[in-house]
């Protein structure tokens, strides 16, 4: 098909635009310029999506099958890019998140629930929720029951820019007793970039529409079954300590950005890895092992170095010494 990704340079973007060309489709992608350049065999073009005036001199004239729109800032771009793509593409499909839903996020939780205040017509992306939100909304109205809206919530794999994967393989590689937040067979719910957009890309195909939280089943991983996959894909002889989530709550160290990929099972956190997908799973996503995951993401991370952290988002990972600090307590 004929496709325009909208972004296309990491993360998911890019293994959009890579999954896409691998399937034969002619693909457009449109950025900024500024993140590297696009892969090989796409359309490249140029612009500051926020000036409806640059975005509508570069494709205005254009047609496609569908759109792949993967923006995080503020919702009037994606509304934007919406109205001036309803009578002259088929399909937009727009890379949303959990974080739309208002929180506590409670376990088991499915796209009936409640979401966050937010406006399509918004200018500032600095809210993420109302901004995700607002994108949402934004598609919707321009595109209807043609808009697919992909709730991902942990996004892992090759091209990760957050950082969460990055720094558990890289403190894995450093080997030595490693802060392991336990308990080892905890449920994870993550989805990796490449699968997200295969489904995406058959949902396009196929014309399906409307809301999906799109992320693995819970327990699809384990905190075991990360960290082992991260100590067979870097060869680290790494020791694995296991600590408690009382024993981390009492160091005052944070889930979720300290340790990424973990949350404790139980309070307002929990939900993050149990999420209702029947939806998504029935509409035919597929997910990979957690150890092909975890092993690309490791080939990237050699080939390409490690990803520079988008001005304005937190870091991810635990102080060595403060890590130091709590495994040393443990042995007294």
């Amino acid at each position: 098909m004929r496709l325009l990704v909208l972004g296309g340079t990491h993360h998911v973007g890019r293994a959009v635009v890579e999954t896409a060309l691998a399937r034969g489709d002619q693909v457009t992608t449109l950025t900024r310029g500024l993140s590297g350049p696009s892969a090989s065999g796409a359309l490249a073009l140029h612009a500051d999506r926020t000036n409806p005036d640059a975005l509508r001199s570069l494709i205005a004239d254009g047609s496609w099958d569908a759109v792949v729109d993967t923006w995080s800032g503020a919702p009037c771009a994606v509304k934007d890019a919406a109205e001036l793509l309803a009578d002259r593409v088929g399909h937009y499909g727009y890379v949303s998140s959990r974080s739309v839903c208002q929180w506590p996020t409670p376990p088991g939780l499915d796209e009936s629930a409640a979401v966050v205040d937010a406006s399509a017509d918004a200018a500032d992306g600095n809210d993420y929720a109302a901004a995700r939100r607002g994108g949402e909304l934004a598609a919707l109205a321009a595109f209807g029951a043609r808009a697919l809206i992909a709730r991902a919530g942990l996004i892992l794999g090759p091209y990760e820019i957050v950082g969460r994967m990055p720094w558990r393989l890289r403190r894995i590689e450093r080997g030595g007793d490693v802060l392991a937040p336990g308990p080892p067979d905890q449920p994870l719910q993550y989805i990796d970039c490449r699968d997200l957009a295969e489904w995406m890309l058959r949902a396009a195909d196929d014309g399906v529409g409307w809301i999906f939280n799109t992320v693995s089943r819970p327990g699809h991983a384990t905190m075991a079954s990360l960290l082992g996959a991260a100590k067979a894909a870097t060869g680290s002889d790494a020791r694995l300590v296991w600590v408690a989530p009382e024993i981390i709550e009492a160091a005052g160290i944070a889930p979720w950005t300290e340790l990424p990929v973990w949350a404790p099972p139980a309070g307002e956190l929990a939900g993050l890895h149990d999420g209702d997908v029947s939806r998504v799973y029935a509409a035919g996503l597929a997910c990979r092992p957690v150890e092909a995951t975890v092993a690309d993401t490791w080939r990237w991370l050699q080939a390409d170095g490690d990803p520079q952290v988008p001005a304005g988002r937190p870091g991810h990972g635990l102080d060595p010494e403060r890590e130091r600090q709590v495994l040393a307590s443990l042995r007294d």
